[in-house]
């Protein structure tokens, strides 16, 4: 288990995460299947939960597994969800799972990130992607995958369609932020706001048409231009906190000439792995 901090009162912790999915009581109760006073009652304290009735209100508010076991402590109760490192044994189907799902991704690219999208793990099909990064220590271990996408001597140059790429990757944090309240992503956010937004900001408006489904990434490569949507796979059913925040992204050709190009990249004979997870 992890360490925890000194437990806050569980009506606080209730009534934070309905307002950040701006529940009322009455929407929560509602969603839970109990009375509007009973809920009451529970975040003035005057009523205590079961463990199983906090879980249930846990679930019906969507509360990350991490946050989930501060509310149990504050309730009276032990934390009930472990957080494992990766090459725990535990996690060992798991991990082959995604080593699975990452193979079997080639010759297009995949790869695994965690909450504050670290890279945990990469295919083959990553690496020459990368040739282009003026600034090799985004590629050492810990490798941010959003940091190496959108700073400036990393890929962010490649990109032909940067501020495109760029306005839904922030847009996408901020979903995650306002999902989670995670202070780390707060910060990760500041710092690509920051960096520098190309002067062809007028080009903003997406240039594709893929009848309004998907965002695509342009990549400049020796190869060609390569053109990808992409999506992100999820463990459904996690009790384990580690497992619980790790997703796959996975990218498709979004064009037959992506497609084609790296197929014969494939063929041009096997990738060296630069990317430290």
């Amino acid at each position: 288990m992890t360490t925890l901090a000194p437990a806050r009162p569980l009506g606080d912790f209730l009534r934070e995460w309905r307002r950040r999915r701006r529940m009322s009581q009455l929407d929560l109760a509602l969603e839970a299947d109990i009375s509007q006073r009973h809920l009451s009652f529970i975040e003035s304290g005057r009523a205590a939960p079961s463990r199983d009735m906090l879980l249930h209100l846990a679930e019906r508010l969507e509360v990350p597994l991490r946050e989930r076991n501060p509310m149990l402590l504050a309730a009276g109760f032990a934390p009930v969800f472990a957080e494992r490192k990766l090459d725990d044994p535990a996690l060992q189907p798991a991990r082959r799972a995604i080593d699975m799902v990452l193979k079997g991704h080639e010759p297009f690219p995949a790869l695994a990130i965690d909450r504050h999208w670290t890279l945990v793990a990469a295919n083959a099909a990553v690496a020459p992607l990368l040739a282009g990064v003026a600034d090799r220590s985004l590629i050492e271990g810990p490798v941010n995958v959003l940091r190496l996408s959108l700073h400036p001597q990393g890929l962010a140059p490649h990109i032909a369609n940067l501020v495109e790429w760029r306005s839904h990757l922030l847009e996408r944090l901020r979903q995650q932020i306002a999902a989670t309240g995670d202070r780390v992503l707060r910060a990760l956010l500041e710092e690509l706001s920051g960096y520098p937004v190309p002067e062809d900001t007028s080009k903003a408006a997406a240039k594709h048409d893929y009848a309004g489904i998907a965002v695509p990434m342009d990549l400049r490569t020796e190869a060609g231009l390569l053109s990808f949507i992409s999506t992100t796979t999820v463990f459904g059913t996690p009790v384990d906190v580690t497992l619980s925040e790790l997703a796959v992204e996975s990218f498709f050709p979004a064009n037959d000439e992506t497609a084609r190009l790296l197929r014969q990249m494939t063929k041009a004979g096997p990738w060296k792995a630069t990317v430290e997870a």
